[in-house]
């Protein structure tokens, strides 16, 4: 822990949030916990009644709803005191109550979605004309419903939810075996002093502006990996193979599009993002080659790939001076969402500094209850100006689907989580490249934009094709070895990096220490997160007609439709390939920009 780090108590106030808008006091998180305790233990009368009539099934619905907003207003109270300083025993305890009192909760309210499931949908409809009423969560029964031809019998569901944890095991013995078991040596560093290699210590080294510091951790790191291969190649082969079982046995074509039907996404969408990205590499080989020109290399590894070409910036900015910048770089977004951003910090909802004890990082989290509270650990640096955007951005994204929305569908699915946090950092940096005379600073944003985009875009679309191919391959029963896997990786490894980088044997290795890959079909969603976030942001930027007012309301949408339609509502086509390639237009725009001034400052 640094020693300068302030205790909480010695945080002054109004840098905290104010979480007695939740709770003044812990005497009033009781009465909230007694009740829900009382609500729980009464909640399995519902369970042989609840489709006996339409004013039952109306009646459980509300009585679930009531359970889940006190079981999530009393978790935001404890998680947030607890993360603001995890010394503090009083709000761990309360934090572990609420977990197990939402464990009970689930337990007695897992019969609604099975009950309902016996049932045709027609009984619903008939349901409708009886209790208008039940009309308000039409959407979030028909999505149930869709499920049914999914859904097994009850006893083999009971096998199924049995065999649960055996499935989770091949995530589990991977987080463990590479967490705690594997370890990775020791390599020189640039004083030629002996250093750890860790995951941590590894990023660090692939910046090194020492090449051999960097060749020396990527070599030392994916031989490590490779020692293993067979292991690690078990651990993800059984995790494909319980996967696709299960998605079998479920009736779904295939393991990618079981992981899509949660979110209605169609497999178009999928492989619409990995065509478009194929025939967009041109602008990612020219930022490579761009990358060996400025290391004046004469041949660009993978390991020089991620060393930065520039000064470091140490800029530094106030709270107050990164509050200003943000709002008035929003201020595009109108009148109203300015006003309704001023809340967060009229309100306190931003918990700014570090203390000790305090959990690292930054987030936004919040219930219907509650405002969309913000933790931040502010240090002044141009990276924690973007990420109070970016935070305000989930938070405003809440706010909106709160207030506009009845509770059951005030919440929006993870496929748009990122959409509005990328569209603020995008319009910051948009602001500061036009209102800055540092060209300095101006090099450092464009440099993280491109970063942003290389990581974001390229490299998660390369992840999300080698996890399509390897299902795919799992689904033809053709046999997944270790060079099986490890071929597929370098191949697509040559083909997202070009002719004119060197691809090391060693990234061969590099699918085995990508944990996302035990997250079943997830990575695409940051691809197109951000594709829809520079979709947007232009549209806003060229003034386009009702550009802010339909993106406000996509805001505001919340839950109460699919993912794919609500953004629509702000123009944005997830089928049409014109949206991943505005953002490989975008990404081109700044290359360029990036070009010219590093040339302009390097004459």
């Amino acid at each position: 822990m640094a020693k300068n780090q302030k205790l909480r108590s010695e945080i002054d106030p109004k840098y905290q949030w104010d979480l007695s808008t939740i709770y003044k006091n812990i005497d009033e998180f009781n009465k909230d916990y007694e009740l829900a305790s009382n609500l729980i233990s009464k909640f399995s009368i519902h369970q042989n009644d609840m489709m006996e009539s339409a004013t039952n099934l109306l009646q459980t619905i509300e009585d679930d709803h009531k359970l889940a907003r006190i079981i999530t207003k009393l978790y935001m109270y404890a998680h947030l005191n607890s993360d603001s300083d995890t010394t503090n025993t009083t709000y761990q305890e309360l934090k572990g109550r609420v977990e197990n009192l939402d464990n009970d909760y689930d337990k007695v309210s897992s019969f609604m979605i099975p009950t309902l499931l016996k049932y045709d949908y027609s009984k619903i409809e008939e349901f409708y004309k009886v209790e208008p009423k039940l009309l308000e969560h039409r959407f979030n029964l028909e999505n149930i419903y869709r499920f049914k031809d999914h859904v097994l019998t009850e006893h083999e569901e009971e096998m199924l939810s049995t065999l649960n944890p055996i499935f989770g095991t091949s995530e589990d013995i991977y987080d463990a075996f590479t967490n705690s078991d594997l370890s990775f040596g020791y390599i020189k560093d640039e004083n030629n002093e002996d250093v750890e290699l860790t995951e941590s210590t590894f990023s660090k080294f692939l910046r090194s502006k020492d090449r051999r510091v960097r060749k020396d951790a990527f070599k030392k790191m994916y031989e490590t990996y490779g020692s293993y291969k067979n292991t690690i190649a078990k651990i993800l082969v059984g995790e494909i193979k319980s996967n696709a079982a299960v998605d079998k046995i479920r009736k779904y074509p295939s393991s990618l599009e079981a992981c899509l039907f949660s979110d209605n996404i169609s497999k178009e969408v999928y492989d619409n993002l990995i065509h478009t990205i194929h025939e967009n590499l041109e602008p990612l080989y020219h930022y490579f080659n761009l990358k060996k020109k400025m290391l004046k290399v004469d041949e660009l590894h993978l390991y020089d790939t991620y060393v930065s070409v520039i000064p470091e910036n140490n800029k530094e900015y106030t709270f107050d001076e990164a509050k200003n910048i943000v709002i008035h770089a929003l201020q595009v977004l109108g009148e109203d969402y300015i006003n309704d951003l001023q809340k967060a910090f009229d309100e306190r909802w931003i918990d700014i500094y570090e203390n000790k004890g305090k959990v690292s990082g930054a987030y936004s989290s919040g219930s219907y209850d509650t405002n969309p509270f913000i933790l931040l650990n502010f240090n002044g640096t141009l990276d924690s100006v973007s990420t109070l955007a970016h935070e305000l951005g989930h938070s405003m994204h809440s706010y909106y689907s709160r207030l506009n929305n009845p509770y059951q569908y005030s919440g929006y699915k993870i496929f748009v989580a990122e959409v509005a946090s990328t569209v603020n950092e995008l319009l910051l940096a948009n602001y500061l490249l036009n209102n800055s005379n540092d060209d300095k600073l101006k090099l450092t944003i464009l440099n993280n934009l491109l970063d942003m985009f290389k990581g974001t875009i390229y490299r998660q679309v390369m992840f999300a094709e080698f996890e399509k191919i390897i299902y795919e391959k799992e689904e033809a029963k053709e046999v997944l070895t270790h060079e099986v896997l490890s071929n597929i990786y370098y191949d697509l490894n040559k083909q997202y990096f070009g002719n004119n980088v060197i691809i090391d044997d060693e990234i061969r290795y590099e699918w085995m220490r990508i944990p996302h890959f035990y997250y079943n079909f997830y990575v695409y969603k940051y691809a197109t997160g951000l594709s829809a976030a520079c979709h947007i942001v232009k549209r806003i930027l060229n003034k386009e007609e009702d550009a802010v007012h339909s993106y406000l309301e996509f805001l505001s949408s919340g839950g109460r439709d699919y993912p794919l339609e609500e953004l629509k509502i702000a123009g944005v086509d997830m089928t049409d390939k014109k949206v991943i390639e505005s953002a490989i237009s975008m990404f081109k725009e700044y290359l360029e920009e990036f070009e010219d001034l590093y040339n302009k400052i390097n004459k």
